[in-house]
């Protein structure tokens, strides 16, 4: 990424750099300068944890640790929604169908 950046002329640690997951461009203010960087999946994980709260991150930690268990399914994705997590997220981290989300807190 840092070769990305030093070929668009940017500083990798100007204040006004802010690199976002793709799902959280909301977060730019209008009328700044978007430039899509190619990340690979693993950067890709690094910025969204990055960006994320910390109840966020532990619980996407908690999903990730779930892909290998099924005891405390629910209560597991009840807190993942509850945390804010959005649904396409928690599919991702946990490999569950996303018919098995509860409905009550689906975004």
């Amino acid at each position: 990424m840092r070769a990305w950046l030093d070929a668009h002329q940017t500083d990798a640690a100007s204040p006004a750099l802010h690199v976002v997951p793709p799902e959280e461009t909301g977060m730019i203010p209008e009328g700044a300068e978007r430039l899509p960087v190619p990340l690979t999946e693993e950067e890709l994980e690094r910025v969204r944890r990055a960006a994320a709260t910390d109840q966020v991150a532990a619980v996407e930690k908690e999903l990730l640790s779930y892909r290998d268990s099924e005891e405390g399914r629910d209560a597991l994705l009840h807190k993942a929604l509850a945390a804010g997590l959005p649904a396409h997220r928690i599919v991702e981290l946990s490999g569950v169908d996303p018919a098995a989300l509860p409905t009550a807190h689906r975004s």
